[in-house]
């Protein structure tokens, strides 16, 4: 079970670059609705200079992980995680909430106005 050809490390890398950039802008808004405060907070903030780099490498890993999900069936060996039905699907389902996961990276900073 070959992971450089089932798109699980691209997938990873595009989910954790996803919360990276959103940490700044996300992260304190979800910490105080939930109740947690502190000056500790606003170090938070110390990420916004690095969101540009972290959501490229979000797209590049989702791109990544695209090509390796959704290849033709055919192109798998047998035996190997992408010829699995299910196992495709679990690997489909998790790429599109990751997906969404950078898109709310992508339009948070946008949309911040309107929760503050």
């Amino acid at each position: 079970m070959s992971n450089s050809r089932s798109g699980r490390g691209p997938l990873a890398a595009g989910g954790v670059a996803a919360l990276l950039a959103s940490a700044c802008c996300l992260g304190p808004l979800v910490l105080i609705t939930l109740g947690v405060s502190g000056a500790w907070i606003g170090n938070l903030t110390a990420l916004e200079p690095y969101r540009p780099a972290f959501i490229g490498l979000a797209l590049l890993a989702m791109f990544l992980a695209w090509r390796r999900i959704y290849r033709p069936v055919e192109q798998c060996l047998p035996g190997e995680i992408c010829a699995v039905p299910q196992v495709r699907k679990t690997y489909k389902v998790m790429f599109w909430g990751i997906s969404v996961l950078v898109l709310i990276a992508l339009v948070f900073p946008s949309a911040l106005p309107l929760f503050y």
